[in-house]
């Protein structure tokens, strides 16, 4: 790793640190340069602004993201049904592992931005946004490999995932609300349950 690309990327990870754990307005660049070890000039050199280092901030944690979590979520060893359950879970481990080390759950980052800054930057909305959106398309694979399959009706899969999407949203922010991880394993269940219609 080169030096330069080493001090961007103690820029991007501190960021995502410091973010995650308290707020994008709580913090300023000259603590994000402080924590990284990195220079003002140096940041001013990758990042115009904070608002360009958490563009890049988060679609650098979106890609960390699919690369780890999703892939191993949505690795079809197992039905479909049964990978949305095990990305439940991973969402569970994630917030445990959070409340173990910091004595918190931080919720998720992406949404913690999106509560934050949708009303107040349009840049970030809209990156925050078409983050769900990535999201979505997965899931929506794996409700129609579902059906295919015949494990699940005929659906809206487009709407349908959009729905989950929003619900591990709302998990993720209970467990934060509640300093307590366990609402995901309490409530992630019944998120299978969109997918079928009322009797």
């Amino acid at each position: 790793m080169t030096q330069v690309h080493d001090t961007k990327r103690r820029l991007l990870d501190t960021a995502r640190e410091l973010f995650y754990a308290r707020s994008y307005e709580d913090v300023g660049v000259q603590e994000i340069c402080q924590q990284a070890g990195v220079k003002k000039g140096s940041f001013y050199h990758f990042f115009p602004s904070k608002r360009d280092l958490t563009v890049a901030m988060l679609d650098d944690s979106w890609q960390q993201f699919q690369e780890t979590l999703l892939a191993a979520a949505f690795a079809p060893d197992i039905p479909p049904l049964e990978r949305i359950q095990r990305l439940l879970d991973m969402q569970y481990r994630h917030h445990s592992a959070v409340k173990e080390k910091t004595g918190h759950v931080f919720g998720c980052p992406f949404g913690n931005l999106a509560g934050e800054m949708s009303s107040r930057d349009e840049v970030i909305r809209a990156r925050v946004k078409r983050i769900f959106s990535d999201l979505q398309a997965p899931i929506q694979n794996i409700l129609e490999e579902a059906a295919a399959a015949g494990d699940l009706p005929e659906l809206d899969s487009s709407a349908t995932a959009s729905a989950m999407v929003a619900y591990l949203e709302g998990l993720s922010l209970m467990a934060k609300t509640n300093n307590d991880p366990d609402v995901v394993r309490r409530l992630g269940p019944a998120m299978l349950s969109l997918a079928v219609p009322p009797a």
